[in-house]
């Protein structure tokens, strides 16, 4: 294939994996899909629990830190993204949640039509292959495995009995846009193992003769001609190379290194690339503005019975029944990852559908990934479901590979304060509620001592972390926005050639895990290009078919 092609893909995560096999599965146009990690050839990766080894991998994964947060006790918080292919897909939690009906009705009514529930709702159904089997908000015919724990565990059985004691009844699904309930998490797994977007989407393209995969190759600059992006300047195993685009570039890089892709490109606001020496291409504002993010609070507990997966790992006998559960069987915790039990609830008495999301994992560390406790334990991680604060991604330099300035201001506004503590005592009032109580031997975080409001929002902003959701720093919105960067065909406002496809375009953050959503968009994103395609040149596909 040669150094011209009609699109290009930048980032082959959850997104551009998806936008690689729809544009190209026609026969009708070429594309090269470049992304800056390397295959997806690491063995941990495609073990569900294999998170806990991509978490600080120094290959598979950015691990960006953000800038010291004034809110959180100036900590700079560690932010894991994938850098492989299927990006973080590759090494995320794996839960499948798509998010709530009023998620996309808000959008629509904030001035983008078509991307209400009803309208979202057709590509949920194609990009899915639930186990659940069919149904009206559910699809069995997609690429993406939506799939159920068949196994049961006591502790996540206690969790649903005493969640029902609170009025919260348990449910099987929690995507068909209602949400609220308490039961098992479905995950993005197949067969005992991980399927990424790279295994859902890419690996059915890659022998395609029109696709070209470029792993190792991370995206320097957008090439513009005027105002239309017409190519993209990258650097691989150490040579600066360029490809052009005949139609289109397709920036999927996440909601990081988009807009600091779009920033070093000349795109942004004016005043920030004029300090670097950057030349404006369009004077966008809003360009890395709208940042936000899940924060997570871990309450964890010590248990009462060896019965989690902290027993299973700290012994050598332990792990060995593990490995061959999986190897044997794909069954056992391997194959289910982190968190097993789900929780959607309203702590708040004014919100009209679920405001707090729960991941209840069978295990305890001090972190997400890290070295778990050596005691029998189990965390109640817990998260604001629709923040107010709102943060920004900005270069630090014209060096496209420094790393950018990221400042999330997580608990900036009072809203966000008070859902966030009434989540940790709703989580409290949980872990007391029989018949779990009766497994809880004492909470080792916060611990007893932290009882005040005052006390609780100190706790959490010394220990609060990502749930690894950022998003809307290239906020959809029509042009009457001054902070909008995309059009609602995620097309950036004042340039041609180009679109963002990724959770960077979220005007707001959806209310759950940001994978399967952003799988949607790119769906979508698809649709757009190829109908645009089609009503311009419609003998192409004519000719192809």
């Amino acid at each position: 294939m040669s150094d011209t092609v009609d699109y290009i893909v930048v980032g082959a995560g959850s997104a551009g994996c998806v936008m690689a096999n729809r544009l190209s599965a026609s026969g009708a146009h070429s594309v090269c899909l470049l992304e800056a990690g390397p295959k997806d050839s690491y063995p941990w990766i495609h073990i569900p629990i294999g998170y806990g080894k991509t978490m600080f991998h120094k290959v598979v994964n950015w691990g960006y830190y953000t800038d010291p947060d004034p809110n959180m006790l100036d900590r700079r918080i560690y932010w894991p993204r994938g850098r492989t292919l299927g990006g973080s897909s590759a090494i995320n939690g794996l839960i499948y949640i798509r998010g709530q009906r009023r998620d996309y009705d808000a959008w629509a009514a904030a001035g983008n039509p078509g991307w209400g529930w009803d309208d979202c709702l057709p590509y949920f159904r194609k990009l899915e292959n639930n186990d659940l089997g069919p149904g009206p908000t559910r699809g069995t015919d997609g690429p993406l495995n939506a799939t159920s724990i068949k196994t049961p565990h006591p502790l996540v059985q206690g969790l649903i009995a005493a969640a029902q004691n609170l009025g919260i009844a348990q449910v099987d699904d929690f995507n068909t846009g209602e949400q609220e309930g308490v039961g098992y998490y479905q995950l993005t797994t197949r067969n005992g193992r991980r399927c990424s977007t790279a295994v859902a989407y890419l690996r059915p393209a890659q022998g395609r003769a029109n696709l070209r995969i470029e792993t190792d190759a991370h995206a320097m600059a957008i090439l513009f001609e005027g105002t239309r992006a017409c190519g993209v300047r990258y650097r691989q195993h150490g040579q600066v190379r360029t490809v052009r685009a005949r139609r289109e570039v397709i920036l999927c890089a996440g909601a990081l290194q988009s807009p600091q892709l779009l920033q070093l490109s000349g795109v942004g606001p004016a005043a920030l690339l004029r300090q670097f020496g950057i030349g404006v291409v369009r004077d966008l504002p809003g360009v890395g503005e709208n940042l936000q993010d899940h924060l997570q609070i871990r309450l964890i507990y010590e248990t009462t019975r060896p019965i989690t997966t902290n027993d299973q790992l700290r012994t050598l006998p332990g792990r060995i029944r593990m490995g061959l559960e999986w190897l044997l069987l794909r069954g056992g915790p391997l194959a289910v990852g982190i968190n097993q039990g789900g929780l959607f609830c309203r702590v708040d008495p004014a919100s009209l559908t679920p405001d707090t999301q729960f991941h209840f994992a069978t295990l305890s560390a001090d972190m997400a990934g890290g070295k778990v406790h050596p005691f029998s334990g189990c965390t109640y991680s817990v998260c604001h479901l629709r923040p107010s604060s709102r943060g920004r991604v900005r270069l630090r330099s014209a060096d496209p590979f420094e790393a950018p300035s990221m400042q999330p201001n997580y608990l900036s506004t009072e809203l966000d304060r008070r859902m966030t503590v009434a989540a940790v005592q709703y989580a409290r009032r949980l872990a007391a509620t029989a018949p779990l109580a009766a497994m809880m031997k004492r909470e080792f975080r916060p611990g007893p001592e932290v009882r005040s409001d005052d006390e609780i929002l100190h706790f959490c902003r010394e220990y609060g972390a990502t749930i690894f959701h950022p998003s809307g720093t290239a906020k959809m919105g029509p042009r009457s926005d001054p902070l909008a960067v995309v059009d609602a065909q995620l097309r950036v406002h004042g340039v041609a050639g180009l679109r963002v496809v990724d959770c960077s375009i979220m005007p707001t953050l959806v209310s759950g895990n940001t994978n399967v959503p952003a799988v949607m968009l790119a769906e979508r994103a698809a649709d757009f290009i190829l109908q645009e395609h089609t009503q311009a040149h419609p003998q192409t596909l004519q000719a192809a078919a």
